[in-house]
């Protein structure tokens, strides 16, 4: 009886570890090319997913449980061309 509880308290553990590691969080800086400042307010969106977040004050943004499938990011801004980087 003890070793079927272990196995299954195993089982879950691993289990759990799989489903977490399906998502990651992605970090990053945007920053105008015509003068190499951060760009305030800036829109980063997963393409392809309702994922997002706007840039701070340094041009950072964090994106938390991205899908690993996920491989483009669409980075827009007003009166700005939108950008799509791999």
């Amino acid at each position: 009886m003890k070793r079927k509880l272990m196995l299954l308290l195993a089982c879950l553990f691993v289990g759990i570890g799989l489903v977490t590691a399906q998502t990651q969080k992605v970090t990053g800086v945007v920053i105008s090319e015509e003068d190499g400042q951060p760009v305030i307010g800036a829109s980063v969106l997963v393409k392809g997913t309702q994922i997002g977040a706007i840039t701070g004050v340094d041009g950072d943004f964090t994106l938390p449980n991205v899908p690993s499938s996920a491989k483009t990011l669409v980075i827009s801004y007003i009166g700005m061309q939108t950008q799509e980087v791999a």
